[in-house]
This record gives structure tokens, sequence and C-alpha cells, in this order.
């Protein structure tokens, strides 16, 4: 039942992710992102991070770096579902001219973290902090860097079609960067 469970929350991750990416770009028709992805339920990135540690009754350390590639719009979504079990934050980067420059922060409780199938792994790297990190195959068009610290499972999700710009090393990178201590808390102020 737990396997079922499991591989479920994963196809509605691996399928959420597409599908609003594809919604989005099939019924933007003119319609700024502004208005669409509030439709879908998503606010600011600073709200949905609020959120998500007022829930959990914890901070969440973010990375300070990006992909290297332009996004016009960034928005946040923190999902409550009944129960712990699938409750996560989402933080999505996009571009409304480049629909290929997509960059997802997904991140979960490390008690209901997804787990990573060995055949999924690409390639394995050590952080900073010393913990692994897995550069994972999720699906035909999406590849993503999965580590877990602070009580958090994080995935960092891109579209293979940029993984000539955004290689494994670069999403190590940006992990990383959750170690460097700002001034501010928010790095998307």
């Amino acid at each position: 039942m737990k396997k079922c469970i499991v591989l479920l929350v994963c196809s509605f991750f691996i399928f959420g992710i597409t599908s609003k990416f594809v919604a989005a770009n099939t019924n933007h028709e003119g319609r700024p992102y502004e208005e669409i992805y509030p439709e879908i339920g998503y606010i600011t990135v600073e709200e949905a991070v609020k959120e998500f540690e007022h829930h959990f009754k914890q901070d969440l350390k973010l990375p300070l770096r990006l992909p290297p590639l332009s996004f016009t719009h960034h928005f946040g979504r923190f999902s409550d579902a009944e129960g712990d079990i699938n409750d996560s934050l989402e933080l999505e980067f996009i571009n409304e001219k480049s629909p290929e420059n997509h960059y997802v922060v997904f991140v979960r409780p490390i008690e209901h973290k997804i787990p990573i199938k060995n055949k999924r792994v690409m390639k394995r790297f050590t952080l900073k902090n010393g913990s692994e990190a897995k550069f994972i195959n999720v699906s035909d068009s999406i590849e993503a860097l999965v580590f877990e610290r602070d009580h958090w499972q994080y995935m960092l999700s891109i579209p293979k079609r940029v993984s000539d710009k955004v290689t494994p090393n670069m999403l190590v990178d940006i992990a990383n960067s959750i170690d460097y201590r700002c001034e501010k808390e928010n790095p998307f102020d």
C-alpha cells in the first residue's frame, strides 16, 4: 500500500510539473502568466515560503543561486494536503518568451520524501556539507538534482532540453549555495 502511495505521489509530481507547464503555454493565448498561474494556485514565492514555514513551524533555507537561464516570472505554491504526507512547496521560474527556460524547486519534509530508485540515478555528488546529491532522470523530458538537508528533501528540476545550458555540476553549485550566508533572509527580495 505504501509503495502505491509513493508511486502515486511521484506520478502526480511528474504529471503536475509537465501538465501545468504545457497547459500554461498552450492556454496562454495572449494572457499573461500573472493571470494564468494564480488560477492554478500559485502565489508569490515569498508568500508560499511563509505558508510552508508556518505550516511546518520550521525555517526553510533556499539556494541563493539560480540556473544560468533568463526568467521573466517566478511563482510559488504550498500544497497542504490532508495529513502531512503530500505537503510540499513548489517554486517555479519561467520565461514567457522562452518556454524551455523552466526551473522548479520542489521541497518536502524528509520524513515524507520521495524515494529515488537506483535505476533513475544518473550520477551521484557530494555537497559541501557532506551530504549526497543524486542527479536523476525524472521522465523523458525532466532531470533533477535531489538532496536532503535540515529536515527537507529538495528537488531542483530542469527540462532536458536545457541540459546543455544547465549541467548537473551547475545544479550542484546551486544546491551548495544554500550554505552561503547573506544579509537578507529571503534571496528573492
